[in-house]
């Protein structure tokens, strides 16, 4: 109830999360599934569209609304689409 008077009960249609690097093996692991919650709960919650960029291992984790996640290998890019028609995200510069 606190929570809800400090922050409005929206949640955004499209999010992207860029994973850091972090110090271990051990450590970085713990780190991404943190972050894969934290994509998961914003699908619960009405996102339609999640790109979680893991810079270290190039490779994208798509998410969409009840739809196994996608893992995508050192693409070289990103579209936005349906979502975000003509939308598309260079990867060049994040590798």
């Amino acid at each position: 109830m606190e929570l809800r008077k400090k922050f409005a009960p929206i949640c955004p249609e499209f999010v992207i999360e860029l994973r850091s690097e972090s110090v271990g093996v051990a450590r970085r692991r713990h780190r991404l599934q943190v972050l894969q919650d934290k994509m998961q709960e914003y699908m619960d919650n009405g996102a339609q569209l999640g790109w979680l960029i893991d810079r270290k291992q190039r490779q994208v984790f798509i998410y969409r609304p009840n739809t196994a996640v996608d893992i995508l290998d050192n693409p070289k890019t990103l579209s936005g689409e349906p979502l975000l028609p003509g939308f598309v995200l260079d990867l060049s510069q994040i590798w």
